[in-house]
């Protein structure tokens, strides 16, 4: 490969996505001024051949510059599941801490977590390419990694449905774009098939179009019968116990409750995990409380609130579900997460 060098004449030729050089223009106005000048012709054809050398440095160095990146850093967990799902878990040299699925990321070298990796751990791996989150990586990270010439590309859904465009914009970075289709378009599928049968079993839907996860066989949604009208089951979801966070609006968990035919109690909040209350919870009555797993024994952290909630119907009816870590994880997997919500509700 040819490599750049910052005192090289070629320096300026290393393009972004252009194989001509920048500096073009100005070759070009100097074999314009020695053919006015009327310099020997000997002067005249070096001065094209300097220009024709450069061009073919220029595209040449483009070529590489564009080759598909083989050494791959994930900088989130649902990163590395969608490389892993779009065939590239060969090339993925370094993971975080939390990457554990497919068993073969477990194996992966680590950098630190999403919010604090080692700069050093990255570096070392000499990665062509770091993957990123807005979901979970800080812009100052990126920032740094591109001071240091390091390529990076943030991957910008955080909707269930951004989900599959993401992957397609991904796999189109990573030059994979047949594998991110067929991947993007499995999950369009899965979505579709849920939309279809949820709208069928509950006509209030009929006119709310995004896409959703199928239910699993058996699963009737989040809707009761009261008195001959149609009530959504009111759901919270637990993040952590204590403090109390909860899943709010603008998240893929939000996204599941609603296409699930739910109401997320904590959707008219202001931010996307806020900080809530137990009397806000025992105003709200819901119906229902999933709690995601955490990096603790969540039935043994979340005990104590719950006794505080023993007065409210999900806990005196036994609605208390314990979920897997599928729903956080905004890749191929949250159709799994889904499904879990779905089986809940039965």
């Amino acid at each position: 490969m040819v490599k750049q060098t910052g005192h090289s004449i070629f320096a300026h030729s290393r393009p972004d996505k252009v194989g001509t050089p920048r500096l073009l223009p100005l070759y070009l106005s100097y074999i314009l001024s020695d053919y006015r000048q009327k310099k020997p012709l000997k002067c005249y054809f070096l001065s094209c051949l300097f220009l024709l050398v450069t061009c073919h440095l220029s595209l040449v160095t483009s070529v590489y510059a564009d080759e598909p990146p083989k050494r791959i850093v994930s900088l989130a967990p649902n990163m590395t599941e969608i490389l892993f799902a779009m065939g590239l878990g060969d090339r993925v040299v370094g993971v975080t801490n939390f990457c554990d699925y497919p068993e073969d990321a477990k194996k992966k070298p680590k950098v630190g977590g999403m919010f604090n990796p080692s700069l050093e751990a990255v570096v070392s791996l000499r990665p062509d390419i770091v993957i990123m989150t807005t979901d979970g990586n800080l812009k100052e990270f990126e920032d740094r990694l591109r001071s240091l010439g390091i390529k990076t590309y943030v991957f910008k859904a955080r909707r269930l449905s951004e989900l599959p465009q993401g992957i397609r914009d991904m796999g189109s970075a990573l030059e994979v774009k047949e594998k991110a289709e067929a991947l993007a378009k499995e999950i369009d599928i899965s979505f579709d098939r849920f939309k279809d049968k949820n709208q069928k079993s509950n006509p209030i839907l009929s006119s709310y179009n995004p896409p959703i996860p199928p239910l699993e066989k058996g699963c009737k949604g989040g809707f009761e019968k009261e008195r001959g009208e149609i009530k959504k089951k009111k759901v919270l979801f637990i993040i952590w116990p204590e403090p109390l966070i909860v899943a709010g609006p603008g998240t893929a968990v939000n996204d599941a409750i609603t296409l699930l035919g739910c109401e997320n109690i904590a959707s008219k909040t202001n931010t996307s995990y806020p900080a809530y209350s137990v009397e806000e919870i025992i105003h709200q009555a819901p119906d229902v409380i999933f709690v995601g797993k955490g990096h603790a024994n969540m039935k043994d952290a979340s005990r104590g609130l719950l006794e505080r909630l023993s007065s409210i119907p999900a806990v005196k009816n036994g609605e208390i579900y314990y979920i897997g870590d599928s729903i956080y994880r905004l890749g191929p997997r949250i159709v799994k997460g889904i499904d879990e919500m779905a089986r809940c509700l039965k």
